[in-house]
């Protein structure tokens, strides 16, 4: 019984890594080392800074306020609170997220997959894909409870393994890296961006959320439960969950500065330097990393937007399984619309340009709020709104 604390802890950390790392975070450190090449350290720094810290500040957040999105984003006021809150959940599920996880594992492994009519990327197969992918999402998702466990005891362990082998065998075969075009000031500024897109901050917050309400209802009734207790132990596992996030996106960028000659930043980047790395024979560890990778998100994505489909939207009037239902239903349009069209929105200004910076104010000033009793909220979040606005217009 002693050590059941610790194997909750790893659980619930690979948990955290896997629901993190989903399919834009197969793309986005390779990006780095790709443009990087010798400067590839100072690209990490600035990648880690907004992919890694980020998702870390929304995570003690969202401890901190006992993993009550409501509340965390309510501090605005209810009504800016509720959009805000609808807003979020449109971007992480059928608006952006959720499809462009479905078309980059798509692209991705296309070539591996036994049916031709899947072998190229169209908008039937795209749709059939989808209509697959999404299937699988459900059936996996179906139990709430049960999320938890299968990513950390299954999906997570299978998507590190798979990585492992790729990077160890990349840097056993390095040999001289990609030269660097640009400076390491601008290299570290470009690679800050890059991070940014990974939109890992809201993902952070919405699955701490679910983590924390899945803890409650599987620790509540155990001798010396206790919210102390409860947020130690979803702070060590995100410590862990992030560490990890933070070592695989350094073995993965060292991966194409190393093997990266010649090749584009593209969406099937992943695939071409695994194929380099590991050789055709490699394909089954190829298709698994990248499965893993994006079921893992989908996962934890579609149980969220459920639960806020069947307690807010829905009044409860359904269920928890009929709200994912729909959920993921609603995400089969886009997933339609090709990797390129996905990718736009994500650099556009509802998303990078004006909303993120404003989730970025709100989670800085809720963590002063609850560390150092900074009250004010409204004036940070209205500035940064229209300095966001003016900058993207500008």
């Amino acid at each position: 019984m002693q050590n059941k604390p610790y194997a909750q802890i790893i659980t619930v950390g690979l948990a955290i890594f896997s629901m993190l790392f989903g399919a834009g975070n197969l793309m986005y450190p390779l990006y780095v080392g790709l443009q990087s090449g010798a400067n590839t350290m100072y690209g990490m720094m600035g990648f880690i800074l907004t992919a890694v810290c980020l998702p870390l500040l929304g995570l003690v957040s969202m401890i901190l306020f006992d993993g009550n999105y409501e509340t965390f984003f309510k501090r605005l006021g209810d009504s800016v609170g509720n959009i805000l809150i609808f807003a979020c959940m449109i971007i992480i599920g059928p608006g952006l997220v959720i499809p462009r996880i479905v078309t980059l594992s798509h692209t991705m492994i296309a070539p591996f997959l036994p049916i031709p009519f899947l072998q190229t990327v169209t908008l039937q197969s795209s749709f059939a894909f989808a209509l697959l992918f999404l299937g699988i999402t459900l059936l996996a998702t179906f139990r709430e409870n049960r999320i938890v466990n299968l990513l950390g005891k299954v999906i997570s362990p299978l998507l590190l393994l798979s990585l492992i082998i790729i990077i160890a065998k990349g840097i056993f075969t390095a040999d001289v890296p990609v030269p660097s075009m640009v400076t390491p000031l601008e290299t570290f500024k470009s690679s800050f961006m890059i991070g940014y897109g990974t939109l890992d901050l809201l993902g952070a917050i919405f699955f701490s959320s679910m983590v924390i309400h899945i803890l409650k209802n599987t620790m509540g009734g155990t001798v010396g439960f206790s919210q102390k207790r409860l947020a130690l132990i979803g702070l060590k596992a995100g410590t862990l969950g992030v560490s990890l996030l933070a070592l695989v996106y350094i073995g993965m960028s060292t991966l194409s500065m190393y093997h990266g000659h010649g090749m584009n930043a593209t969406g099937d980047l992943f695939r071409a330097l695994a194929f380099r790395v590991l050789g055709t024979h490699g394909a089954l560890i190829i298709g698994t990393a990248v499965l893993m990778a994006c079921f893992s998100t989908a996962i934890a994505l579609s149980a969220v937007i459920a639960e806020y489909f069947q307690l807010t939207i829905f009044d409860r009037k359904i269920g928890y399984e009929a709200a994912l239902i729909l959920s993921l239903l609603l995400c089969i349009p886009l997933s339609t619309f090709g990797l390129d069209y996905v990718m736009q929105l994500t650099g556009g200004p509802l998303v990078s340009g004006i909303g993120y910076p404003v989730i970025i104010a709100i989670t800085s000033c809720n963590l002063a709020y609850k560390l150092f009793g900074f009250k004010p909220i409204k004036a940070p979040v209205a500035i940064t709104f229209l300095v966001a606005l003016v900058s993207y217009i500008w």
